[in-house]
């Protein structure tokens, strides 16, 4: 009997040890992101795109041409090339707009593939709907043409008025063409070919790119990566998947690896936003707020005689009520009704909020409690955050926007 019962203390407590190792893993894979959600691999980067055109069929909602003179020279040059020649002063249309146009390139992006474009206006049109852009090249940073852009503008939208009132729902004047643009010429990067790749973390940090490099390492089972600096992390293609270098990246990305996060506390003064990270620590530091506040309340009263005292009749009565400030005389010379001046001032100290004692070390949610306990909205917080660090008294980077 006694035998058994020491093996079964000796599996429940293997049991417990399973639970507590499945409970740690769960919450270190809940704490991993992939390596594709934080970095960006070399090569694999957008490319900006715009352009200026012109679109047409507005229904009298486009640009005013005899004030926006680049829509007006737009429209004669456009009209010239198709060997029209118009006259400047007999131009009175409403229904051509000048627009910008602007796109998004991948480096991977193939000649004859079409990419979405984005229209907004430029001049003064009050309404793209219904409207079509004219051929437009759109060009890079080097001024080259990556791509031409045409077709229907599709707004999410939209302007009605009336005589009385207006309603406008969205932005009508700004919209986009899906697959509106045809690339005619390929960045011509040879992603395959590269021997080297570095990759870059979207937030900088000496302890999370370690972290990367060693799970790559981890994943190829040697030391392919290493760390050149806070952001950057340089992968020597293995020299087995030179032939298959989309197939590397396509695993590694899906590596998981834990970034560490750095105490910093963000401050949006604007809006009154404060976001902190967990790693805020709070030395100890005693907060107090309260402001005076003198509240000055005036209730004037009105004093009339009884009924059948001397004066107490409806000239009196007619007289206080045109707001008399003093005593006033009826024509038959007695008392008359007058209004008497009643001011109560009220002094808070607020004396109910009492100074609040913050240990060494304490998390976050312990400081924000704290603070609550005050009665302190964000608005305030703000001021005490920036006074705590100004007082030494916060292990974290505060930063304001």
């Amino acid at each position: 009997m006694k035998f058994r019962l020491c093996h079964i203390r000796r599996l429940v407590g293997l049991v417990s040890l399973l639970f507590l190792g499945v409970a740690l893993l769960a919450s270190s894979a809940q704490a991993a992101v992939r390596l594709k959600d934080i970095t960006d691999f070399e090569g694999n980067r957008q490319n900006l795109l715009i352009g200026y055109g012109l679109v047409v069929g507005l229904n009298g909602t486009g640009d005013d041409l005899t004030r926006d003179i680049f829509t007006q020279q737009s429209l004669i040059g456009m009209l010239d090339r198709l060997g029209i020649n118009a006259n400047s002063s007999s131009l009175r249309t409403k229904n051509i707009a000048a627009v910008m146009v602007t796109a998004t390139l991948s480096s991977f992006g193939r000649q004859g593939t079409r990419i979405d474009v984005t229209v907004s206006s430029l001049g003064d049109a009050t309404d793209l709907q219904g409207g079509t852009l004219l051929v437009t090249p759109l060009l890079g940073a080097d001024g080259e043409v990556y791509a031409v852009s045409q077709g229907p503008i599709s707004l999410s939208g939209f302007k009605a008025s009336g005589q009385g009132s207006t309603i406008v729902k969205g932005v009508p004047t700004a919209g986009s063409i899906p697959n509106g643009a045809i690339i005619e010429r390929e960045l011509g990067f040879d992603f395959a070919a590269m021997k080297t790749m570095n990759i870059s973390l979207r937030n900088p940090d000496f302890t999370t790119a370690l972290r990367v490099a060693n799970v790559i390492n981890g994943y190829l089972g040697q030391a392919y990566a290493h760390s050149i600096d806070s952001g950057t992390v340089q992968l020597a293609i293995p020299p087995a998947m030179r032939n298959d270098v989309v197939g590397l990246m396509a695993g590694i990305e899906q590596l998981r690896v834990e970034p560490d996060q750095p105490a910093r506390v963000v401050i949006d003064q604007a809006a009154g936003i404060i976001v902190m990270g967990e790693n805020v620590r709070i030395s100890t530091v005693a907060v107090a707020q309260g402001n005076l506040t003198v509240r000055i309340t005036e209730t004037p009263q009105v004093s009339q005689p009884n009924a059948f005292a001397p004066g107490g009749n409806a000239a009196g009565t007619a007289t206080a009520a045109a707001g008399a400030g003093g005593a006033q005389f009826a024509p038959n010379g007695g008392a008359a009704t007058v209004v008497t001046p009643n001011t109560n001032i009220q002094v808070d100290e607020q004396s109910n909020r009492r100074l609040a004692l913050v240990q060494p070390g304490v998390t976050i949610q312990e400081l924000v409690n704290s603070l609550n306990a005050l009665g302190i909205g964000p608005r305030d917080m703000i001021s005490i955050l920036q006074t705590i660090k100004s007082a030494g008294a916060m292990q974290a980077d505060l930063e304001l926007k």
